[in-house]
C-alpha cells in the first residue's frame, strides 16, 4: 500500500532537536523497512504543503475513502511551531480524513504537556513525584523536598533540565526556563534510584516489552541530560535490557506503564519512563508518545531484545495503526503485489 512518512527535516540542525544528527538516518532506514515489506514510499516533509502533497500521493478512491496511510515521525521532531506542536500534523491528516500511526492530536498534546499528564495518571492511582507549576520560582514549594528537579512544562529530550539542592537556586533555575523556553516551569521532587524505560506496542491488546533500565554506574548526576539522549556525552549511562528486577516489582512497572497508556490516550506505541526509589516504590515520570527509533536508544533496544529486527517493528508499529483505522491488518496479497508477486 502507499505509505507516506511524515517528519521534521529541521531536526538535523535545531539546538532543540530531541535525537540529535542521528534522527535523519533513522528516518531514512523506516522508509527502507517499510520498502522492504512491499509498500510504496514517499518521504514527506511537515510544510504547509503537505496534505496537498499527500492528496496527488494517495488521492481517495471512488468511495472517498483513503488510499494509503501515514507513517508520523513528525511528532518526535522539536520544531519551533508552538506550544501544541506535537498535535499539528495529527490535526491536519484527521482534518483530511487521512490515516496515520501514532498518537491522536490530544494524546499527542498529553504526551507533550507534562502537568497534564501527571493529573490525569495521579487521578488514576498511578504514582508519579509531587510537583508544582512555576512562573517566578518564588511560590511555596509547600510540600515539595529538596533536592527537586526543574524542567520545561513543555519540553522533552532533557532539554532545560537542572537539578537544584537548596531553595536559594531553585529562583534562578526558574528563570531559566521562562526565560530560555518561554513557558512555565515543571517543579518536581527527585527519585533517587533506578530509572526504567518500558516500551509499549499495542491498542486494546498491549505487548509490553522488555524493560530497560539505564545505568549510571559511578556517575556523579544520575539523570538522564540532553547529552545523553544526543549521545555527546563522556559517560553517558549504559542500557541494560532486559533490566535486572524481580518478578513482582517488574510486574508492578509493567502494570502502572500500561495504565500511563491508557490514561494518557496512547496509540500503536509508546515509552513510559519511571524511577524506582531506594525503597522499591515505583513513580512515572512521564510517556513518550512517539520514542525515537534509533539504534541506540531504550525503544529500539528493547524491541530487539524482545525478539524484533527494524523492518520488523516498523511495519508492526504500520499493521497496528491499519488495523485500528480500518479493522483488520494489511492483507498479505496486497503486499505480494505491491512486491510484483503473485496474484492470490
Amino acid at each position: 500500500m502507499r505509505v507516506a512518512v511524515v517528519w521534521f527535516k529541521h531536526v538535523e540542525t535545531s539546538p532543540s532537536c530531541q535525537s540529535g544528527p542521528g534522527y535523519g538516518p533513522t528516518v531514512k532506514s523506516v522508509v527502507k523497512a517499510l520498502q522492504e515489506n512491499g509498500h510504496e514510499t514517499l518521504l514527506c516533509e511537515d510544510d504547509k504543503g503537505l496534505l496537498a502533497t499527500l492528496e496527488r500521493f494517495m488521492p481517495p478512491d471512488p468511495q472517498d475513502r483513503p488510499s494509503g496511510i501515514v507513517f508520523n515521525m513528525g511528532t518526535m521532531g522539536a520544531g519551533s511551531k508552538g506550544e501544541w506542536r506535537s498535535s499539528q500534523i495529527p490535526t491536519m491528516l484527521e482534518m483530511a480524513g487521512i490515516p496515520y500511526t501514532g498518537a491522536s492530536p490530544l494524546g499527542a498534546a498529553l504526551g507533550l504537556d507534562k502537568v497534564i499528564a501527571k493529573k490525569l495518571i495521579r487521578d488514576d492511582g498511578v504514582p508519579t513525584p509531587n510537583f508544582r507549576v512555576m512562573r517566578r520560582g518564588t511560590e511555596s514549594t509547600d510540600d515539595l523536598r529538596f533536592p527537586l528537579i526543574v524542567k520545561p512544562r513543555y519540553g522533552y529530550g532533557s532539554l532545560g533540565l537542572q537539578l537544584v539542592h537548596e531553595p536559594s537556586r531553585l529562583r534562578r533555575a526558574v528563570e531559566t526556563i521562562i526565560t530560555q523556553y518561554a513557558q512555565d516551569a515543571l517543579v518536581e521532587e527527585y527519585i533517587e534510584g533506578r530509572e526504567i524505560s518500558v516500551a509499549l506496542l499495542g491498542n486494546e491488546e498491549l505487548e509490553v516489552l522488555p524493560l530497560v533500565e539505564h545505568d549510571f554506574g559511578d556517575r556523579e548526576t544520575r539523570l538522564i541530560t540532553y547529552d545523553d539522549k544526543t549521545h555527546i556525552a563522556v559517560a553517558e549511562p549504559q542500557k541494560i535490557c532486559p533490566a535486572l528486577i524481580a518478578g513482582e516489582l517488574a510486574m508492578m512497572l509493567r502494570d502502572i506503564s500500561v495504565a500511563t497508556f491508557r490514561a494518557c490516550l496512547g496509540r500503536d506505541y509508546a515509552r513510559v519512563d519511571l524511577r524506582i526509589d531506594r525503597s522499591g516504590r515505583p513513580f512515572v515520570l512521564e510517556i513518550n508518545s512517539s520514542p525515537s527509533l534509533q539504534n541506540t536508544d531504550s525503544y529500539f533496544r528493547a524491541a530487539t531484545t524482545g525478539g524484533y529486527s527494524f523492518s520488523n517493528l516498523v511495519n508492526r508499529m504500520l499493521n497496528l495503526a491499519h488495523m485500528r483505522y480500518f479493522g483488520i491488518g494489511i492483507p498479505e496479497r496486497e503486499h505480494a503485489l505491491n512486491r510484483g508477486g503473485p496474484q492470490l
